[in-house]
């Protein structure tokens, strides 16, 4: 499939519906779009190619795109495998196509492609560089770190579009989530998703990247992943503004349940009861040991307030509960006020456990009381989760 964006740009990515796990963890039950675009001016350039996964339908697309033409320039914008598969490929199969990329990706190379060298035929871009295609250019940003370190983005003044790499992506397959912004009933749920797994925890790169695109009049961004946003920017810019800060999108609690027996979810469940009683503006409770672990992540991110509720199991922790703050430290959490509910039938070591994985997680607000339950939850306990609920809410 090919899509027109402009008169002379072009959609030539494709959909992959049969993809499991995306970077083997990911569940995507849309899919994943793999974007790549080609602009046909007096020069033609290709941004970016696919995964290899869709090699024959990029290859017959850019072959339809081209009408005969030949490519004159192959941009790199990121080079992880699901969007630079294709890069020997077409230096192999276009002798006139330059290869455009920044000093770091041209470094990185030789890691993805054994023996292949294109050296006499590589343009190496900096930050601030333009490229001319007669109406079209490309004026390139490094944003290392967004998320590996090769990474540049690069803003056309013609069509006054970005390509964003993989800034502003999401899961979803376009056929699936449409084409357009627009088109997309919830996009902010599977970008949040989407960001606080894989760009999550390079916060401090995203918010340098934000400031040097403050100034561009930008009407399309093209990611990488996901639908091209063209209306309502400023509300993606201010969400990306929001999660790259490390601010909560919403006031609320969510609560992560690890249980073993029932019982833990018990007290987990009441806790959700009594803080809806007490007007919380927003309870989500996740059960981590059957729940998608990215969308617990997210959600993490997403609220003010973390309730954690978990099982003691081998003197430490249960492992669902271990993972899940494994993980949040690995991303980046901060920037939060977390209650913590632990259970143990003879000698409770959750909270313990919990608070040293908390640990070196920065600006971490620890509310009191720590609240332990032995096995099941009982009427002596509920004054305990009342003021727990209470100081949550403060």
């Amino acid at each position: 499939m090919i899509k027109n964006l402009t008169q002379d740009t072009k959609w030539i990515g494709a959909d992959d519906l049969d993809l499991d796990l995306f970077e083997s963890q990911y569940i995507v039950p849309d899919g994943m779009a793999y974007n790549s675009y080609l602009i046909l001016d007096s020069k033609i350039a290709v941004l970016d190619t696919v995964d290899i996964r869709k090699a024959e339908e990029w290859k017959q697309n850019l072959d339809e795109a081209l009408e005969g033409r030949q490519p004159d320039y192959l941009i790199v914008h990121h080079l992880e495998p699901d969007h630079s598969a294709l890069i020997a490929w077409a230096m192999e199969n276009y002798p006139g196509l330059c290869l455009v990329a920044g000093a770091k990706a041209l470094q990185m190379l030789p890691n993805f492609f054994n023996g292949f060298s294109a050296e006499a035929r590589c343009l190496c871009v900096k930050e601030g560089d333009v490229l001319e295609f007669g109406r079209h250019s490309l004026r390139f940003f490094a944003a290392p770190m967004v998320h590996w370190p090769e990474v540049m983005l690069s803003y056309d003044a013609f069509d006054k579009a970005l390509y964003a790499a993989d800034a502003f992506g999401k899961f979803g397959a376009l056929s699936k989530c449409g084409f357009y912004g627009r088109d997309d009933s919830d996009w902010a749920c599977e970008a949040r998703r989407y960001y606080f797994n894989i760009v999550g925890k390079y916060g401090q790169p995203v918010q340098a990247v934000l400031k040097k695109l403050a100034g561009l009049e930008i009407k399309s961004i093209r990611a990488l992943h996901g639908p091209i946003l063209e209306d309502n920017l400023p509300y993606y810019l201010g969400l990306y503004n929001t999660w790259s800060s490390y601010e909560p999108e919403c006031e609320g609690v969510f609560i992560a349940c690890a249980s073993i027996h029932g019982g833990t979810m018990q007290a987990a469940e009441k806790m959700a009861e009594i803080l809806k009683a007490k007007g919380a503006k927003k309870v989500v409770l996740s059960d981590l040991c059957r729940s998608d672990f990215a969308e617990n992540i997210e959600d993490a991110f997403k609220y003010s307030t973390l309730l954690l509720c978990a099982s003691s199991y081998d003197g430490s922790v249960f492992s669902p509960m271990y993972d899940f703050l494994h993980k949040l430290q690995l991303k980046g959490y901060c920037k939060r006020r977390v209650g913590i509910l632990e259970n143990g039938s003879w000698a409770p070591s959750a909270a313990r456990a919990m608070k040293e994985l908390l640990a070196p997680m920065k600006e971490i607000e620890l509310v009191e009381p720590c609240v332990s339950i032995f096995s099941r939850l009982k009427e002596k306990d509920i004054p305990a989760l009342e003021e727990l609920a209470d100081n949550l809410l403060k």
